[in-house]
């Protein structure tokens, strides 16, 4: 892995189709970031699509793990393995390009005077492509629970697209954050503010994946109902 200054952390589980797309336009927004593809044991081939076109691109590495973790766990390992490699800004986002990289330069910006940047999908009304009305509606319902409970100073508290200085996650402390899925996505938020941190959105279009099936479900969205409100009670 190289030591340049910011990383990208991309979890994945078959998302092969996705990922020529997906580096390229890494490559053409960022060029200087390096990328950590963090592969479930996708049956697809991802891990070997990503180390040859890795091959080809430059910087990027693959940790490919036996089998599904989580959410949480591919940002938990992601992070902690570019902290020991000294980068100082961590991005997380998507393999499906509903994150698309033409925002990085903008969240890599605002970095400069925030400590975490977040692409919303609600800073501006809402800027989502392709979902159904019911998914629009459970998401707006999500993000206005988890705000009213935990006190989120942000529009898009389950966004997954996000820019993190380094003092933020050795402050909150990577290994010990709980939950995974969306309530993970909370609780890096929850956290830093709770630290004391400078939280800033950058405004983003979603739009919906093209290829592959969504790794959202149902009891996900549950856990995170109940997950805002351990992180309150702890007030961690």
């Amino acid at each position: 892995m190289n030591r340049g200054e910011t990383l990208v952390v991309v979890p994945t589980y078959n998302e092969c189709e996705n990922l020529a797309e997906l580096l390229g336009q890494l490559r053409l927004h960022v060029p200087a970031a390096d990328v950590l593809i963090v592969d479930d044991g996708s049956p697809d081939g991802t891990a070997d699509a990503a180390r040859a076109l890795g091959e080809r691109l430059g910087g990027v590495d693959v940790l490919q793990r036996g089998r599904r973790l989580g959410l949480g766990s591919a940002y938990r390992e992601g992070f902690r393995r570019g902290l020991e490699h000294g980068y100082r800004r961590f991005v997380s986002m998507d393999a499906d390009l509903s994150h698309e990289p033409r925002y990085l330069p903008a969240l890599l910006a605002a970095s400069e005077t925030a400590d975490l940047v977040i692409g919303s999908r609600y800073l501006h009304g809402v800027s989502v492509v392709n979902w159904s009305l019911k998914r629009l509606a459970l998401s707006v319902a999500a993000n206005t629970y988890a705000r009213v409970v935990t006190g989120l100073p942000v529009r898009d508290c389950t966004s997954g697209f996000q820019c993190f200085r380094r003092e933020v996650l050795e402050a909150i402390d990577v290994a010990r954050l709980r939950f995974s899925g969306y309530a993970f996505l909370i609780e890096v938020k929850y956290r830093s503010h709770r630290h004391g941190f400078r939280l800033a959105e950058v405004p983003i279009i979603f739009v919906d994946r093209r290829f592959g099936v969504t790794k959202n479900s149902i009891a996900n969205i549950a856990q995170s109902a109940w997950a805002v409100w351990a992180m309150r009670l702890r007030r961690g």
